[in-house]
C-alpha cells in the first residue's frame, strides 16, 4: 500500500516481507530450526541471567558484562524471529512503515551494543590479566555503569540519523521488502530517491564502529598473548588462555559474519540476493543462541551454577511428584 506525497513520490504505507527469496516452497520447514533456536536463545540467555542475578559470587566486571550480552542477545531474536516464524507458518509478511522502522532501529541497535559490550569483554581480560594489581580500581561498578551508559548513548547516537534519513525518503517502487525483516540499506535501496548519502552512512557507521571496535578488540588481545607469554609458569600461560577462549570463541562468532554481511550487502554485488537473505537471517539467530552454550560449558563458574540450578529444579519435580 502506498499514498501520495505532493505528487513527488510515495510513501510506504505497509511493506510485504516475501521472506527468503527462492525457498517459498520450504519456508514451512525452514521455520521449524528456527523456532528451536529461538527457544534455545530464549532458554539459555534467561537462565544465564538467572544465574548472575541471583549467584552473588558472579556480580564481578566479567560476569556483569555477560548478563548485558545476554540481554542483547534477547532483544535481536524476539526482535526478528516471531515475525519470521509468522512470515514462515501464516504468510503474515505485512508490516507497517512505523513497525518496519522500529523493528530496523532494534535490530541496528543490538547490533552495535553487541559489538560495544564485546569490546568491554576485551577491556576487562586486558585489565586482569596485564594490569591485575589494579582490576578492582579500575574496574568499579560506577566505571561499569558509565560504559553501559556509553553503549546506550553511542547505539541511539549512530542510529537515530539512519532514521532520520529514512523518515525523508520518497518511495515510488514496489513495496516488496525480499528480506524476512526490516534491514536498513534493504528498505533504502526500494526509495526513488538518490540513496547516496544513505550508502555512505551506512559504510561508515560499519567502518566507524564495528570496524573500529575489531581493531580496538585485535589490539587489546595482541597485548593479552603478549603477556601470557611473558607469564613464568606453564600452568599461568593455559589457565590465562582458558579465560580468555570463551571471549574469543563469541567474538569470532559475531565479527566475521557481521563484517561479511556489512560489507557484502553494500559492495558485493556479485553475491546473489537469496545468498545474502539466508546469511542475514544466520547473522541474526546464531550468536544469540551460541553465545549462552559458549559460557555455559567453558566458564566453570556458570557451569557449577546451572548443574546447581538443574539439580534443584529435579529435587523439586520429585517432591510435587
Amino acid at each position: 500500500m502506498m499514498s501520495a506525497d505532493n505528487h513527488t513520490g510515495f510513501y510506504l504505507v505497509i511493506y510485504i516481507l516475501t521472506g527468503i527469496p527462492g525457498t517459498e516452497e520450504s519456508q514451512f520447514w525452514i521455520a521449524i530450526p528456527f523456532c528451536l533456536m529461538y527457544d534455545v536463545t530464549l532458554f539459555g540467555n534467561s537462565l544465564l541471567l538467572f544465574i548472575i542475578l541471583t549467584e552473588r559470587s558472579l556480580h564481578e566486571p566479567m560476569y556483569v558484562f555477560m548478563s548485558m550480552l545476554a540481554t542483547v542477545d534477547l532483544l535481536l531474536s524476539t526482535t526478528t524471529v516471531p515475525k519470521m516464524l509468522a512470515l514462515f507458518w501464516f504468510r503474515a509478511g505485512e508490516i507497517s512503515f512505523a513497525a518496519c522502522v522500529t523493528q530496523m532501529f532494534f535490530i541496528h541497535f543490538s547490533s552495535l551494543a553487541e559489538s560495544a559490550i564485546l569490546l568491554a569483554m576485551a577491556f576487562d581480560r586486558y585489565v586482569a590479566i596485564c594490569d591485575p594489581l589494579r582490576y578492582t580500581i579500575i574496574l568499579t561498578k560506577s566505571a561499569i555503569r558509565k560504559m553501559g551508559l556509553a553503549v546506550v548513548t553511542r547505539c541511539f547516537c549512530f542510529i537515530f540519523p539512519a532514521i532520520f534519513l529514512m523518515k525523508q525518503m520518497n518511495f515510488c517502487r514496489t513495496n516488496l521488502l525480499l528480506h524476512t525483516y526490516c534491514n536498513y540499506m534493504a528498505i533504502a535501496q526500494l526509495a526513488c530517491d538518490d540513496i547516496t548519502v544513505s550508502f555512505w552512512y551506512g559504510v561508515a557507521t560499519a567502518i566507524l564502529v564495528i570496524g573500529l571496535d575489531a581493531v580496538l578488540i585485535a589490539l587489546s588481545y595482541g597485548l593479552i598473548l603478549r603477556a601470557i607469554f611473558l607469564l613464568p609458569s606453564k600452568d599461568s600461560r593455559l589457565k590465562a588462555l582458558r579465560t580468555c577462549s570463551s571471549h574469543v570463541s563469541v567474538m569470532l562468532m559475531f565479527y566475521i559474519p557481521s563484517v561479511f554481511f556489512y560489507y557484502a550487502h553494500r559492495f558485493g554485488h556479485i553475491i546473489p540476493g537469496y545468498i545474502l537473505t539466508r546469511l542475514a537471517n544466520l547473522y541474526v539467530i546464531i550468536p544469540p543462541v551460541l553465545n549462552p552454550i559458549v559460557y555455559g560449558v567453558t566458564k566453570k563458574e556458570i557451569l557449577k551454577q546451572v548443574i546447581n540450578v538443574f539439580h534443584r529444579w529435579c529435587r523439586r519435580s520429585s517432591l510435587l511428584s
